[in-house]
């Protein structure tokens, strides 16, 4: 293949603009942000598995208490009716000391039952107290996710704007190369990751090695316009006054 010397010096250009968009390629998959976001996902996710166990352990508790309130609401219910009739005086005498027996008894069931509510009170306050901070830690990362969303966002909106400019440079350089030239450039880029590189003292900008005595005379004895490529990288390699040929 052959190409004016000036036109394969172009296809440098070309290399820095892709070298450049292969850069904010990987710019954009190794942003920090990505990485810090997974982070949070995680963390995320295990505090919200410990939200739903402290509010299981509220609600159980909520339950018992309730259940408890509901029992001692019964037996007050009973010892009230009891008194009544116990003040009334009325009926045997025998009954009449059934009834002292049994506010006595009631008494020291509702007591009992209490000291158990209260217990369960004071169970719960420490059951809301770490839900509320597992909830506050929540809010905390939440807010923290958001913030780093942000920062994200604005990072790929300027990895975006600026692969827009080099595109828009790209553009009209390749459509000024020879069509085969560009086709060559490109199809070795995308196997190596770089089509063209500069030829610098006897050695390739591409796999920075240099050149055997048979690669330098082979190259010595091509015309300015042929397009040499690299024998270990298969890179186009652009000559210039400092190839050193």
């Amino acid at each position: 293949m052959k190409a004016d010397p000036q036109v394969q010096r172009r296809l440098l250009d070309l290399q820095a603009i892709d070298t450049n968009l292969a850069q904010l390629a990987h710019r954009r998959r190794s942003l920090p942000e990505r990485a810090e976001l997974e982070s949070l996902a995680r963390e995320l996710s295990s505090m919200e598995d410990e939200r739903v166990r402290a509010q299981v352990a509220v609600d159980d508790l909520d339950r018992d208490i309730a259940r408890l309130e509901k029992d001692v609401e019964q037996v007050r219910a009973r010892k009230e009716k009891d008194e009544n009739r116990l003040a009334a005086g009325t009926g045997p005498a025998r009954e009449l000391e059934a009834l002292q027996h049994e506010l006595v008894s009631l008494k020291r069931r509702q007591g009992d039952l209490e000291d158990a509510e209260l217990e369960l009170m004071e169970q719960r306050e420490t059951a809301q107290g770490v839900l509320d901070g597992v909830e506050q830690r929540l809010a905390e990362t939440r807010d923290k996710r958001a913030a780093t969303e942000q920062r994200r966002d604005e990072a790929l909106a300027e990895i975006a704007k600026e692969e827009e400019f080099k595109r828009g440079a790209r553009q009209p350089l390749a459509a000024d190369l020879p069509s085969d030239l560009v086709n060559l450039y490109d199809k070795i880029r995308e196997d190596t990751g770089l089509g063209a590189a500069l030829l610098t003292a006897g050695r390739c900008g591409g796999c920075r090695l240099d050149l055997s005595g048979a690669d330098l005379a082979r190259i010595r004895k091509a015309a300015p316009d042929d397009v040499v490529r690299c024998e270990d990288c298969r890179r186009i390699m652009v000559r210039t006054n400092e190839s050193g040929l």
